[in-house]
Order: C-alpha cells, then sequence, then structure tokens
C-alpha cells in the first residue's frame, strides 16, 4: 500500500491522487527554544543530499523562547525554491498552533501530529498521521531534561520513512550537525531511528508524497546569506569591522569574527583586523567612517532601526567623501515592527539617507553567492567612488539555509580608487582634494601617513572649495554639491548590471529585486504555462539605475514592479528616473506581510491587474 498511488483516508473513504516526487511545501510547526532548529537542519540536507532542490524559511518569534515558530522546507524538482504559499506535509508540535494550522491546509493535504492533540476529529478532507512522541523519546533518552530537544528528531525519523527520505543520508546529516559531538550525534541518531522504526511498523501510507534520488544538487553547498556576506567581506581585504547587535544583521559579524580569527591572525599570532562592538549604530558607523578615512576597508552591519541612527554620520561620510560599507538585513517596519519578518522597507529612506541633498550607492544581491560576490563589490565601488556604499539584504536571504554553488575565488588585486601615493605628490607638487580633474566627479586622496608635506587634508563636514578650505562662498558650494552629483551619475556605468530574462516578443514586463527573484522566476514560468501570458522579467541588482533599466521600461507597455514594501519605494526611485512620459507605464505590485514571498500571489495579481 506504501508505493501505490492511492491514499486512503481514515474518515472519508479512498481518494485517488498521483504520486507526487520532489514537489512539496513541509512546514513544522513548534516552539522558540524547543531545539527543533538542528532537526529542521538535518531534515533539510538530507533531502539536499538526495540531490533534489530545496531551500528552507525559519517563521520565528521575536522574543527568546516559548512563543510559536515555523520552518517551511520546499524541495522542488524544477529547482523552485521560494516559499510556497500553500503547505503540502504539516509537523505539528505546538499545542497552541497546533489547530489553527491543521484548517489553515488545502484539502488533500497532510497532518503530521502529536497523538495527545488528537487533530484528525477536525476535518475529513486530510490525511492524518498520529505518533506518541512522548513514549518514544522516553526508552532513547533517559535524561528527562533532554527529551525536549531529542523529542524533535523523533519527527525527522517519521517523515524520513513516510517520504521516503534515504536513512543514510539522514545518518550524515546528523552526523554534520554534530560533527564535534559524537555522543549527541549516536543519541540523535538514536531519536530518528525509533520515530522511522514506528513509522514502518505503525503507520499506512496515505499520502501522495514522495522524495525521490536526483542530481540536481551535485556541487552545491547550503548556506545563509549572512555567512555568505562575512565570507565575501574577508576576502574583500576588510580589516576594520564595527557593529551593535540588532536582528537580522548580528550574525554577519558573529560569523565573520569566526572567519577572522580563522584566517587573518599573522605569522606572529597577532591579529591583522579589528573588530569593535560599539555602544550603538551611532558609534559604530562613526568608526567606519575614521576607519575608511585612515586608509582601511572598513564596514558595518545592521537593520532599519541601526539605519535611523547613523544617518547623520551617513551625510558626513558622503559630504566629505569617504569610503564605508554597510549592510542592512532589512527587516519589518516602522519602529521595532516585525524585526523578525523580512522586508524591502528601507530602499527609498537609504536611497537619500542623512539631511540635504544626499544620493548614495545601494547594492542588492538576490543569493548567497551574489552576498558573496557584491560584498567585494562594495568595497570596490566605495574606494573608487569615495562614498558610502549599502548592501540591501533582507532577512529572508540573510538568515535563511540556501543552496548555492561553490563561491569564485577572487582573482582581481584589489583596487584602491583615486589614492594619490608619495611619487605621485612629487611628480605633481600638490592636489586639490575635491577638484574634479578627470570629469567623472571624483577628487583624488591621500592616506594618512603618506610622506608627503602635500598628503595632509581636512575630511570637512561644512562648506569647502576644492582645496578643502573652509568656505561659505555660493559658488563654492554649488560646485561641490553639483560636483558629488556627477559622481552619482558616473557610478550607473559602475555599478552591477540588472539581469535580464526576455523573449523580446512580450507587451509586460516585471522587475523586482532581492529575494523576490525567486518568487518572479516562478510567477514567470506559471504565467506563461496556466494563462499564456509572455512576460520579460528585470531583475535589479543597484541603484543609481544603469541604462538597461530606462530601456527595459521604454520596450514594454505595462512595467509590474514587484517588492516586498507598503508604499512602492523602489518604483517611486524608478519613477523619479525616467522620462515623464514613462510613468504611466509602471505599476505596483506589493507586498507587506512578513514573510518571504510567493509566487502565486504574484501570479493571481498580475493576472487580474490584466484583467484576464
Amino acid at each position: 500500500m506504501a508505493t501505490t498511488d492511492v491514499a486512503l483516508h481514515e474518515d472519508s473513504g479512498s481518494l485517488e491522487r498521483k504520486r507526487v516526487v520532489n514537489d512539496m511545501s513541509i512546514q513544522v510547526g513548534t516552539v522558540n527554544g524547543s531545539g527543533s532548529q538542528s532537526s529542521n537542519t538535518v531534515l533539510l540536507r538530507s533531502i539536499f543530499q538526495m540531490g533534489v532542490p530545496v531551500s528552507g524559511k525559519n517563521l520565528f518569534p521575536s522574543n527568546i523562547a516559548g512563543l510559536p515558530t515555523w520552518y517551511t522546507i520546499r524541495a522542488n524538482k524544477d529547482g523552485y525554491i521560494a516559499r510556497k504559499k500553500e503547505i503540502d506535509f504539516l509537523v505539528a508540535m505546538n499545542p497552541e498552533t497546533a489547530r489553527e494550522d491543521v484548517m489553515s491546509l488545502a484539502a488533500g493535504a497532510v497532518a503530521l501530529y502529536d497523538e495527545p492533540l488528537n487533530l484528525r476529529t477536525l476535518r475529513n478532507d486530510l490525511v492524518f498521521y498520529s505518533v506518541p512522541y512522548d513514549k518514544l523519546v522516553a526508552p532513547v533518552c533517559p535524561e528527562a531534561k533532554l527529551r525536549k530537544l531529542v523529542k524533535n528528531m523523533i519527527y525527522v525519523g517519521v517523515v524520513a520513512k513516510l517520504l521516503d527520505i534515504d536513512m543514510a543520508e539522514v545518518e550524515k546529516a546528523i552526523r554534520k550537525q554534530f560533527a564535534k559531538k559524537v555522543k549527541a550525534a549516536n543519541l540523535n541518531l538514536a531519536a530518528v531511528q525509533a520515530g522511522y522504526d514506528y513509522a514502518a511498523a505503525n503507520l499506512l501510507k496515505r499520502d501522495p508524497y514522495h522524495i525521490q534520488r536526483m542530481d540536481k544538487t551535485t556541487g552545491k553547498i547550503i548556506i545563509d546569506g549572512n555567512s555568505a556576506a562575512a565570507l565575501g567581506c574577508m576576502f574583500a581585504g576588510c580589516t576594520v569591522v564595527t557593529w551593535y547587535p540588532i536582528t537580522p544583521s548580528s550574525s554577519l559579524v558573529e560569523t565573520m569574527i569566526e572567519y577572522m580569527k580563522r584566517f587573518r591572525i599573522g605569522p606572529d599570532g597577532k591579529a591583522t583586523f579589528a573588530i569593535v562592538q560599539a555602544e550603538d549604530e551611532l558609534a559604530a558607523i562613526g568608526m567606519v567612517i575614521g576607519a575608511g578615512w585612515a586608509g582601511a576597508r572598513a564596514m558595518t552591519a545592521t537593520a532599519g532601526p541601526g539605519i535611523s541612527l547613523m544617518a547623520e554620520f551617513a551625510g558626513l561620510a558622503y559630504y566629505v567623501e569617504v569610503p564605508a560599507v554597510i549592510w542592512d538585513i532589512q527587516r519589518v517596519g516602522p519602529s521595532t515592527g516585525l524585526p523578525t519578518r523580512t522586508s524591502q522597507g528601507d530602499i527609498l529612506s537609504i536611497a537619500f539617507l542623512s539631511h540635504g541633498d544626499t544620493k548614495n550607492i545601494l547594492l542588492i544581491p538576490c543569493s548567497a553567492e551574489e552576498c558573496f560576490t557584491m560584498a567585494q563589490d562594495a568595497f570596490e565601488l566605495a574606494e573608487h567612488f569615495q562614498t558610502p556604499v549599502f548592501v540591501m539584504s533582507d532577512l529572508d536571504l540573510g538568515m535563511n539555509n540556501w543552496m548555492a554553488d561553490p563561491f569564485p575565488y577572487p582573482e582581481k588585486p584589489i583596487k584602491r580608487g583615486k589614492v594619490l601615493s608619495k611619487e605621485d605628490l612629487e611628480r605633481l607638487g600638490g592636489f586639490a582634494r575635491y577638484k574634479d580633474v578627470d570629469g567623472d566627479g571624483i577628487g583624488y586622496r591621500t592616506l594618512p601617513g603618506t610622506d608627503h608635506p602635500a598628503a595632509a587634508y581636512f575630511a570637512r563636514g561644512s562648506g569647502h572649495n576644492e582645496r578643502s578650505q573652509y568656505s561659505e562662498r555660493p559658488d563654492d558650494f554649488e560646485k561641490n554639491m553639483e560636483r558629488l552629483n556627477r559622481k552619482f551619475e558616473t557610478a550607473r556605468s559602475f555599478v552591477p548590471r540588472p539581469v535580464l530574462i526576455s523573449n523580446g516578443k512580450s507587451k509586460i514586463g516585471i522587475i523586482a529585486y532581492g529575494t523576490s527573484h525567486w518568487a518572479i522566476l516562478e510567477s514567470h514560468d506559471q504565467l506563461r504555462k496556466e494563462y499564456k501570458v509572455e512576460t520579460d522579467y528585470l531583475r535589479l541588482r543597484a541603484y543609481p539605475f544603469p541604462p538597461e533599466v530606462h530601456e527595459f521600461v521604454e520596450q514594454h507597455e505595462r512595467v509590474y514592479l514587484v517588492e516586498q514594501n507598503r508604499d512602492a519605494q523602489m518604483l517611486t526611485l524608478l519613477k523619479l528616473d525616467v522620462r515623464p512620459e514613462l510613468i504611466t507605464r509602471l505599476h505596483s505590485i506589493s507586498h507587506i506581510h512578513g514573510l518571504p514571498l510567493d509566487a502565486r500571489s504574484v501570479t493571481d495579481e498580475i493576472i487580474m491587474m490584466e484583467g484576464k
């Protein structure tokens, strides 16, 4: 019965279903602090090791422990890794949310639950499996204090049996998860085996879902975006990191501390880097500016509330033209908002962060690979343009597990931009710090410690002329501000180019950015396959917009800009950028629920707006 295509529901009779292989969304509902993170990671990695494309989304509360948490694994043979709107297989472990979780399922879904919850009485159109977790964990784990943690591994075994997940891969994943703790690995493996054996002896397979070995993950890795960013910053030559802890950016710096201690200790045993936890975000960016002025490659990482505190110093760095890299791992605001939910809500504020006429360069990664490569881009651009560069990640990318190709080892030498050496100054005799010599808006600078009297200059936050001398002359200020704007325009040709997916025949264009990309890829295919609606898709990777963005708008009758904020922030920037007569072509699709974007919601909204 376990291998047939027919599922029998105990209450509703027989239901004929097609066998569903490697295409499902598994959601585990537990309590924060119960140790479920390890079991969920083992489950995800086991599927990944069977060659099936996967992604993991952790929906967790903002307190330390006790509130509901959900972890969703998407397994898809076609490589779609965005969050799936529908849940196919629910593992209900939290009594407080179990009933609501079950009632939210579509007909035909599966609910695996802790036996005392008695959930099978709620509906007759689902497939239910009950498991006595407490009875199973007791003989496996004699120590009562550990049972709450080990209990979660029981459901890993049950799910492995029901979905045909190879137990050899489960053991491999457990050994990796507890690599330095053999005793813990053995204990957890025993719990998994107990769940597997119970399911084999007591649960009749009545659902259509199966995991079957593929070869679509060969050579790939699983990593979160913050860890990828930390690696990228280290490889980019960053030597100064200052920060103040805030969700969801803290793990970026915490991981970087581990990497730097491992790879950036000199032969003499001394660190070749400085990582400083500041008293607040304002102090953190102040230290970055000081280090950047002194010649170090310096960065900080924060989230929206920290960005708000950094505004004044960000304006200083922009105006005095000091390189700085700021990672913003975006979360839902305003104020405290939803600190453990994802968002793209800082785009507009950071583009013009600080007071007066300020324009900032933004880089927008969509993947772990781009967190790695854009880390290097950020430092190169910051030094080339002598300005703050903001990398706009988000909680979904930063804290969740993603498949990725191995990162390319950087081959290009580090470029410091327009930095004058002692020899340059000997030849020139001197220089004007804020003079546009080359017509690109970028002045030349020297680093403190350069052994030449002409190397010294002030970084003035007040009005100054080309030679960095104090000035309140209107013509000096206007000339300086126009040059800064010219520098920003030059950046259009240097920032990462957008990525185009097009058949060249569609009248409809879609523009998105960041982690929305994964939902758009799937929606692009849904629109074509289900509705015969052809679309072209352009993924933004940076601001200011390169020329290709303008060309894309001009080539399409209607352009839908999809983003994860309420006020269509990127669309606002685009409207300020394109020719006025093109603005009516632009339409907004915005989502602000704090959950990672799913394809079905995008597809449904476009079809509605298209009048289909």
